[in-house]
Order: C-alpha cells, then structure tokens, then sequence
C-alpha cells in the first residue's frame, strides 16, 4: 500500500469511528454527507469545546465535543479571534453537521483543508417565512417527509433563502391541476418552486396557492419573492413545505438534508 492511499484509508476510518456519537451524520441511501477533507483533534487542556451554530462565540451552541476526540473537518472559514489551546487564529473549522468549531483548539496534519464556499457564511441566508413548525424531517411518523412544514397563513409570502437561480416551476399533483385546493391524496408538492444556490444547494418551496412569479432561469436575489402559501397538491391546510439539498441538483431523496439543522448553522432558527 502507498503512503497517500495509506492516508486516506487512515483518515476514513478516524472519521467513521472517532467522531463523537452527537456530531456524527451517517451516509446512509437517504442522507448525504458533505465530503470531508480532513481530521483533527481536539485539544482543549481538560475541558470540552464548544461547537456554534457560526463562526463566532456569539452563535448558538449546538454541542460539545470532549477533549482529544477526533473530529472530520469538511471546510473552513474565517470568523472570531481565538487565543486557544493550540494556536491564536481566526480560522473556525465546519463539521459534517454544518456546525463549527475553533481551530485554535483542533490538532491536525497540516494538509490544506479548503475554504468552505461563500454560501456557508452566516449573513447570505434568510428563512423563506416566520412561521411555527407544524412537521418535521423524517420523523418517527413521517419518515418519508424529505423538508419541514412551516404552518403559515394562506397569502403569506414565500421568499427566497439565498441568491440563487430557479431551476424548477412546476405542478405536482395527481389531477394535474394545482390551482384548487389539494388534500389526503392529491399528491405531490402542487405549485412548488425549486433554487439552485451557490456551493450545490438546492431549496424546495411547496404548495403554493397559485402559479409561482418567478421563471426557470431567472436569477434571484436572497429575500426574492417567490409566490405565495396555499395548499395544492398532498395538503390538507395551508402551510409552507420546505426543502434543503445539498450536491445538487437533481434534489432527490438521497441528498436532502434537515433544514432545522442546516439554517441553524447560519443563525437561523426554525421551531
């Protein structure tokens, strides 16, 4: 065996067995994992380091990972000042679960890790609406549910997370006709509306009350109006469905992730 394929061999099995069980995401046929670029260790003196929500003390912590666990780094960007354990810098390291830790307190090969993609930073997103949360993502009773319900009000307007360029406007429902009402068995997202960002994100809108504004190709803005909530297609009220994907598009199954978890990595809460 080679030194370099040595290498990568030791860095997946340190990132499929050493990862602290909390900050693990498994690559499973239904949740896709960002590629991970390197391992390190953390190195705190004794106590446990704090993961954020966004490169800064000042985000919400999402985690503790103990002292001397191995941690898989996918990118890194550049945030608050640290005076850490091991170094003095403002580099913050992003972990598979889009949280983020210090690199002042992280041991590593000095192999080059890659800055994460502009699109991760903290102030490019928004939340599409205000709503409460009404569903989940693949819960426990709605395992196939592939996005969260944001049980807003019919007329609320739907905006856009990100800049980005409309890849999908379509109608998905079994009669084929989204401009009534859907419910139990009309399937499908009815009027819905999908995203291209940059970094290979896609978002999903769906049930829209009538035909979206916007047109495939057309560049938007973050906060761009998109359409409006309503209930076409699988929706017995009205309420926004909302999808992330990451390397896409095709937004499929396989690549869609947990929008709680991927906005609160950038400030953003959805409860």
């Amino acid at each position: 065996m080679n030194r370099r394929h040595q290498r990568r061999t030791t860095l997946a099995v340190l990132a499929a067995l050493c990862l602290p069980a909390a900050l693990v995401v498994t690559a499973t046929p239904a949740q896709a994992m960002p590629q991970i670029a390197g391992v390190g260790r953390v190195s705190t003196g004794g106590i446990a380091l704090n993961a954020r929500g966004g490169p800064a003390t000042s985000n919400t912590r999402t985690g503790q990972i103990r002292n001397r666990t191995y941690i898989s780094i996918v990118c890194q960007v550049v945030g608050q000042h640290i005076d850490g354990h091991v170094r003095s810098t403002r580099v913050w390291d992003m972990l598979p679960n889009y949280s983020f830790v210090s690199d002042a307190y992280v041991t590593r090969a000095y192999y080059k890790i890659p800055v994460c993609h502009p699109a991760i930073s903290r102030g490019a997103w928004m939340l599409p609406l205000i709503a409460p949360l009404s569903s989940g993502f693949r819960t426990a009773d709605r395992p196939a549910h592939d996005g969260v319900d944001l049980a807003a009000k019919r007329f609320s307007r739907i905006h856009a997370v990100a800049a980005g360029r409309v890849t999908v406007v379509a109608c998905q429902t079994a009669s084929n006709n989204c401009n009534v009402d859907g419910g139990i068995g009309a399937g499908g997202c009815g009027w819905y509306v999908e995203v291209r960002h940059p970094g290979n994100v896609v978002t999903r809108y769906c049930h829209l009350v009538r035909r979206p504004l916007v047109v495939v190709g057309q560049a938007v803005r973050k906060g761009a109006l998109l359409g409006f909530v309503g209930m076409s297609g699988n929706a017995t009220g009205p309420h926004l469905h909302f999808e992330v994907h990451f390397y896409a598009p095709p937004a499929t199954r396989a690549n869609a992730v947990n929008p709680i978890f991927f906005m609160r990595a950038r400030g953003l809460s959805i409860h």
